[in-house]
């Protein structure tokens, strides 16, 4: 990504968090399961309520991803591919960071599904050292996972992580 885009995505992300009188802590990757150091809540036990911008670049994610995995289950990635799929997820994130209007606490709570969104991308684009790049594709499917359980997105299928 473009660094005038990153920046523009740091601003749009951590403005509604502000205003809200709330922190977005950085998240931190555990190598071996990709876990973040902020945890996702529940609003008093219900999932997230959702709108539609959200609803339709989660689910474009989650087609990229689910074929990534595929891709990666009978074989191996190239170097390219690696990039398409960051980059189509990349263009996702903008359209959810540009178009998605939550309340501020599920907002709050999905900011942190973003972040370890990026944090995946991250690896898969080979900018984490010491991590190969399939590690974030896996991050980004375990988020999503997150996501279904944190969200109310209507017919959201969990990401079957156990090939």
């Amino acid at each position: 990504m473009k660094s005038s885009q990153r920046l523009l995505l740091a601003i749009a992300l951590a403005l509604p968090l502000s205003l809200a009188g709330n922190v977005f802590a950085a998240t931190a990757t555990d190598h071996d399961h990709g876990a973040s150091t902020q945890s996702l809540e529940l609003n008093a036990g219900q999932k997230w309520t959702i709108d539609a911008p959200l609803r339709q670049g989660m689910s474009k994610i989650h087609a990229s991803v689910t074929s990534a995995l595929s891709t990666l289950h009978d074989g191996k990635l190239s170097d390219t591919q690696y990039d398409a799929f960051a980059n189509d997820i990349n263009d996702q994130f903008t359209y959810i960071v540009q178009n998605c209007k939550l309340e501020p606490q599920a907002d709050a709570q999905l900011h942190i599904v973003l972040g370890n969104v990026m944090s995946g991308l991250d690896v898969a684009r080979g900018k984490e050292q010491g991590q190969e790049r399939e590690l974030g594709v896996v991050k980004v499917a375990q988020t999503l996972n997150a996501y279904g359980d944190h969200f109310d997105h209507a017919d959201w299928k969990k990401i079957d992580l156990a090939h």
